[in-house]
């Protein structure tokens, strides 16, 4: 799988764009707040509807303008589709895959599998558990329609057990309706409970072998799943905290509060580990990623790294040089310099100037 073009109007600083990916490396590069990260967000946006940035479609559509649109190119398995996104200031996106609207923005989930990677996933570790969970339900609603199915229905109920709540303060006599709820809530977040587990053990077997090879043999790193509710109590959970939830206007147990733990040598790392074994295990995480998401699309997906080399030293910057040989890799940077030194095979290399690209030669021609 790999990107062939990208099209954008109106969005965020770009009046118009139109772009070709080399299918290994491609490097977009220059001085900050030029717009390369944009293009990714672009990118991302096509696989995943959203952009990575938790922005609104209001705030990406260019200044003044009340549309914009994103048209990407994709090769998969030798076969063109094409992924066409309008985005509009006070109206619902309107997406088409092939020329074909779809109803259901999940529809578009497992066209383009992306992987993400930004100097704030290096931070992922000892950040809040949102963020970790973001990482996971992302991920999982990009490799399993049944989890986007059940994650899509369970946020849907949640909130409305949450109004009902709020509402029950003014009109006790409610309280009977939200059984109505809860059994709906524990029928789509156990599934969320089975599946996020499920997807740790996987990640976990490939994390270990990663993270050693990392640390050269001196480190282990093992992801623990955090459930705020095992799902056998979860029905009863409810129930005996039915007074509580009311209390504080919201549901406070369910797996919208999970967390992960990360572990190095059986110690958790957001409170004891350093600032390096933080990053360390932050790039095994995503290194993990990539093999998982390959295992089970058994094709490879896309990988955007967004400014993330500079953040690196030189030991975890050559691993992750190694590691993503095969895998379309869309790189933003600064510089291209250290990439010349380590001679990767680029094609593909852009100036961003104020929403603008100059393609430049192939990598050969700077040597």
């Amino acid at each position: 799988m790999y990107i062939h073009s990208l099209e954008l109007k109106d969005y965020r600083n770009y009046e118009y764009l139109n772009i070709d990916f080399d299918s290994e490396t491609t490097i977009l590069y220059g001085d900050n707040a030029q717009g390369k990260t944009n293009i990714l967000e672009a990118i991302y946006v096509s696989a995943t509807t959203k952009s990575h940035r938790g922005s609104k479609d209001r705030d990406i559509i260019r200044f003044e303008q009340e549309e914009a649109h994103i048209r990407t190119q994709i090769i998969k398995t030798d076969i063109s589709h094409r992924v066409d996104l309008h985005l509009r200031k006070n109206k619902t996106k309107g997406i088409a895959i092939d020329g074909l609207p779809i109803r259901k923005s999940g529809e578009l989930f497992g066209i383009l599998n992306v992987i993400f990677f930004s100097p704030e996933d290096l931070s992922i570790i000892k950040n809040g558990p949102a963020e970790r969970r973001r990482f996971l339900d992302l991920e999982l609603c990009q490799l399993d329609k049944v989890y986007l199915f059940n994650y899509t229905q369970y946020n849907r109920v949640l909130n409305q057990r949450n109004n009902l709540l709020k509402q029950i303060c003014f009109k006790p006599n409610l309280v009977d309706t939200l059984e109505v709820w809860n059994q709906q809530i524990v029928q789509y977040g156990t599934e969320i409970i089975r599946a996020r587990r499920s997807f740790i053990r996987q990640l976990n077997r490939i994390l270990k072998e990663i993270h050693v090879s990392l640390t050269g043999g001196k480190e282990t790193l093992q992801i623990q799943y955090e459930e705020n509710i095992k799902e056998e109590d979860f029905a009863d959970v409810l129930l005996q905290k039915q007074e509580t939830d009311i209390k504080y206007q919201s549901t406070q147990y369910g797996p919208h509060r999970d967390d992960m733990g990360f572990y190095i040598n059986g110690i958790e790392v957001r409170r004891f580990g350093s600032q390096g074994q933080q990053r360390t295990a932050a790039l095994s995480l995503k290194l993990a990623e990539i093999e998982i998401v390959k295992q089970l699309i058994h094709d490879t997906p896309v990988l955007l790294l967004d400014d993330v080399m500079s953040e690196l030293d030189k030991n975890r910057r050559d691993y992750l040089l190694r590691s993503i040989h095969g895998i379309q890799t869309i790189i933003t940077c600064t510089g291209y310099d250290d990439f010349i030194r380590e001679r990767m095979k680029i094609n593909k290399i852009y100036k961003v100037v104020k929403g603008h690209i100059y393609p430049e030669g192939k990598l050969e021609d700077f040597r």
